[in-house]
């Protein structure tokens, strides 16, 4: 059974799109933490980073790299945060988040509600910056 981002990748539900190559999305979370918010994932349905294999997910990490030092631009901030959870959908995928102190990475804190325009004028800015 394909996960949510797996019809995210395949076209099937729309997102704010930040950058796509051909083995990798990376597109805003719809609920962030912190504007710019992003998420990064393979392309490739994988349940579990790690049973990734290595050069894919060296490839991924690269990849990620170069979207965070674009939301860090985008997007005022110490720092971009990484973590991989891996609970919430079954797929791998990285959080990218801009932060200024450790606790901004708590999801358990509420999460923002940004408008269908905000998520756009975000993603905008992000990709202007890559």
């Amino acid at each position: 059974m394909s996960s949510i981002f797996s019809k995210l990748v395949a076209g099937d539900i729309p997102c704010h799109k930040i950058a796509e190559s051909d083995e990798f999305l990376a597109f805003l979370d719809i609920n962030p933490l912190a504007v710019g918010h992003t998420l990064v994932i393979p392309k490739k349905e994988v349940d579990y980073i790690f049973d990734i294999d290595d050069e894919l997910l060296g490839r991924l990490v690269i990849f990620a790299k170069k979207v965070g030092l674009a939301i860090e631009k985008a997007v005022p901030c110490a720092r971009i945060g990484i973590t991989v959870i891996g609970l919430e959908v079954p797929h791998a995928h990285m959080h990218l988040i801009p932060i200024d102190h450790i606790g901004d990475m708590n999801f358990s804190k509420p999460k923002l509600t940004p408008t269908h325009e905000e998520l756009a004028a975000t993603a905008m800015s992000i990709k202007g910056q890559l």
